[in-house]
């Protein structure tokens, strides 16, 4: 095993700091060519499209939350076989996790297209903008299967302690978006079908790199592409740990469903506006979920060597970094807000809404960072349960019943906007008890 990748041993703040690192590069990347297709369906197809690109994203988190659960539950049985140095478990946790991933994404194939004009009806969205939604998710999901790939292979690679591989492969998915987004749309003036297309085509850029790099490789979670198959209680080992991530990711994002119909109920330029923002709410929250995985992975692999002493001080580490990082890009975002969300758009009510959405996300991103890193720490020691009871307490139950109560007395936007905050302190006011009382720790009895 490469030293590189171990963090059983050594500067706790360093390994968590060089392990982000590229784990935040890689998903800002990601959210860069997700805004640049915001940017260009704004600019050059017009707000409704924007709004239709945007009314899709929680319909497809919705869909690929099984994958989400299951990509974190191999990610903690690889990180702890690979602690303990137990390389006839990381191997067959790395061929059943492609395994997964694989049935997972063709799965996902059919049900996406299938379901998604249902969802969108269900969901309220304006006939201006149901058409283009369709096509834009329906051409999406016909490539699913190779970010489903991705997205697994890059788990396992982050649960070995190289992030940096994964970052790579993201950088050449998104820079080829970004040129694949200009050339449909701008040149060959494809509309909503290119900015899929160009979308689908980086996945499968980005799939196929690192599945190569995956087969290539010398290091124990090397991929034989005929060892590929669910191994004896290996699945069942990775759902056990995984299912409860993906059932939180898959009752939020239905959460968010509903958010969204109510965001819809204000008409086109709402809904771009949402959207505009959603897409700078990526930079803030996709950062907070890497310092989460790193927790995750930290955690995973000094459980399996039997450090626990190091897994507090990574946690305290881990938890200021995400504090830090959302205080300093709060700042900067509320001080450029108009700059910002004018660049998805020149229409100035989607502009308005944009900003207006800001002031209520930014001041509070420091307490979704607490919650969600410590789930991460928690969730390495293989106690998923808990943390998923909380979010989903926070994240979904408490947001459906302000929107079942609160809307209908008050039809305002800010009844709906201030629902995100409130609900990120409530987790974060919830998981600070558990963090402090809870039996998480092997060894350690409640208080």
């Amino acid at each position: 095993m490469r030293k590189s990748t171990v963090m059983t041993e050594g500067s706790i703040w360093k390994q968590l700091l060089l392990y982000s690192i590229p784990l935040i590069l890689g998903n800002l990347f990601q959210q860069l060519y997700n805004t640049v297709d915001s940017i260009i369906v704004g600019n050059y197809i017009g707000s409704e499209a924007l709004a239709a690109v945007g009314s899709g994203g929680s319909i497809i988190n919705l869909l690929i939350g099984f994958c989400v659960g299951a990509s974190a539950g191999a990610g903690v049985v690889i990180a702890q076989f690979f602690g303990a140095q137990d390389e006839e478990g990381v191997r067959k946790a790395v061929h059943t996790t492609l395994a997964i991933a694989m049935t997972a994404g063709a799965v996902m194939t059919v049900v996406g297209i299938v379901l998604v004009p249902y969802l969108l009806r269900m969901m309220g969205t304006p006939q201006e903008v149901f058409e283009q939604a369709v096509v834009y998710l329906q051409v999406y999901f016909g490539g699913i299967l190779f970010s489903v790939i991705y997205n697994m292979s890059a788990g396992i690679l982050n649960a070995v302690g190289n992030s940096r591989k994964s970052l790579t492969y993201l950088i050449i998915a998104a820079i080829s978006n970004i040129f694949l987004d200009l050339f449909f749309v701008v040149v060959l003036k494809m509309g909503i079908v290119g900015v899929a297309l160009a979308t689908d085509i980086s996945q499968l850029l980005s799939g196929v790199f690192i599945l190569l790099f995956l087969i290539r490789s010398q290091e124990i979670y090397r991929v034989r592409i005929r060892e590929i198959r669910f191994y004896k209680n290996m699945p069942s080992k990775i759902i056990k740990i995984g299912l409860p991530t993906g059932i939180q990711h898959v009752v939020i994002s239905f959460s968010n469903v509903i958010v969204q119909s109510s965001v819809n109920s204000f008409g086109a330029d709402a809904m771009a506006g949402f959207a505009a923002y959603l897409k700078i709410d990526g930079f803030n929250i996709l950062p907070v979920m890497s310092f989460s995985t790193a927790a995750t992975t930290f955690t995973g692999q000094n459980i399996g060597a039997r450090r626990n002493d190091r897994v507090k001080k990574g946690m305290y580490l881990s938890v200021g970094m995400g504090v830090l990082y959302t205080i300093v890009t709060g700042i900067l975002l509320m001080i450029f807000a108009p700059q910002v969300i004018g660049v998805f758009s020149d229409n100035q009510k989607v502009v308005a809404y944009g900003v207006y959405i800001m002031k209520f996300f930014c001041p509070f991103y420091w307490s979704l960072a607490i919650l969600h890193v410590l789930a991460g720490t928690i969730r390495g020691t293989g106690h998923t349960l808990q943390p998923m009871l909380i979010i989903l307490f926070s994240l979904c139950v408490f947001r459906v019943i302000w929107i079942g109560t609160v809307l209908p007395v008050s039809h305002q936007f800010s009844s709906i906007m201030c629902v995100y905050p409130l609900s990120w302190v409530i987790g974060m006011v919830i998981i600070l008890i558990y963090a402090w009382k809870g039996r998480w720790m092997p060894g350690r009895k409640e208080r």
